[in-house]
């Protein structure tokens, strides 16, 4: 799926840097202990290898599918993905100590219909708009967009007043917003239904994260965990959906597509989730940041490549200066 535990940890570490007066003995913004900062940068480093190439993988296979492969049914897909993370995690729970955590939850009928459920809503949201974005943005310019999602968590965690707005903070904001709006002028190739999905998707993922800080706070929960409880309620959402919007196109369109590129593509976005749990357990915050600065790069550089897609110049200006805001927004998170 193309959003992932991944990044959603880091922008998890986006939320928890806007909030200095945060109760210094809770967990993370998803109820997660921090992760210490690795002793072996070398390890870390190599696991972020890993994990960085599923990320970028995944990504272009969504988008191999939609376009080339003619399979414009994404909704269809991202729940087949939560389906099989679903399953997934049942077997990790059954045969393995990755889910053992969920032993320290009690997970009551109130709990679930409370927490879980009111998040399950908004993920579900952003994971149908973010995979619509594909089917009529490239790949390049999905990514320059998501540059402004610290921004779009700022501004909801300021409505809930969950954080401050200072002047330096003001003047990031507004270098990561006019980066990406000039990124989005020099866009060759726009699109205005592709736009809107992405900016609902940002909406309702950021809303989703200040969430998680407003009612999960406490519960020890960690990356493969919360897909254990998110991963079926998501699933069955979307599955309700899909009648009213898709119907039964995607069915028909499945012998087209072949259980192989079907399976093969849930399976990564699997593993993709399973080897962020490696990743957060060896490395530090910084190390994630940085990575996910460097999953962005890849992507866009992969979607030239394989996609063919233009870049303009106006457009690598607009991303640079929204670069250079995301990495002066995610330092000062690291100062705190």
């Amino acid at each position: 799926m193309a959003a992932t535990t991944h990044q959603q940890k880091q922008d998890e570490i986006d939320l928890e840097a806007l909030l200095p007066e945060h109760d210094p003995n809770a967990k993370d913004a998803a109820g997660v202990e921090a992760p210490a900062p690795s002793s072996q940068p070398k390890d870390a480093g190599a696991q972020d290898k890993k994990t960085l190439s599923p990320y970028v993988i995944i990504i272009l296979y969504n988008k191999l599918i939609f376009t080339t492969l003619k399979f414009e049914y994404p909704i269809f897909l991202v729940t087949f993905h939560l389906t099989f993370a679903t399953i997934g995690t049942r077997i990790l729970r059954r045969f393995t100590h990755l889910l053992d955590d969920l032993n320290e939850i009690n997970m009551t009928r109130e709990t679930w219909t409370r927490r879980i459920l009111p998040i399950g809503v908004l993920f579900s949201g952003s994971l149908i708009f973010s995979n619509m974005a594909y089917l009529y943005l490239s790949v390049s310019f999905v990514q320059m967009l998501k540059a402004f999602t610290p921004v779009s968590i700022l501004i909801i965690s300021f409505a809930f007043g969950l954080s401050a707005m200072d002047r330096k903070l003001f003047g990031i904001v507004f270098l990561i917003s006019a980066g990406v709006c000039i990124a989005s002028y020099g866009e060759a190739s726009w699109d205005t239904r592709g736009f809107i999905c992405q900016v609902l998707a940002i909406v309702l993922e950021s809303s989703r994260l200040v969430m998680i800080q407003l009612i999960l706070h406490g519960m020890k929960m960690g990356p493969l965990t919360s897909l254990y409880f998110f991963a079926p309620v998501c699933a069955v959402l979307n599955a309700l959906v899909i009648p009213f919007t898709e119907g039964w196109a995607p069915f028909y369109a499945l012998k087209d597509l072949g259980a192989f590129v079907l399976l093969s593509n849930a399976s990564i976005a699997f593993a993709l989730n399973v080897a962020a749990v490696f990743l957060i357990g060896a490395a530090s915050s910084l190390i994630l940041t940085l990575a996910g600065i460097g999953k962005d790069l890849l992507l866009i550089m992969g979607s030239v490549v394989f996609f063919g897609t233009p870049i303009t110049g106006v457009q690598i200006i607009g991303y640079a200066i929204a670069l250079g805001g995301l990495v002066l927004f995610k330092t000062q998170g690291q100062k705190k």
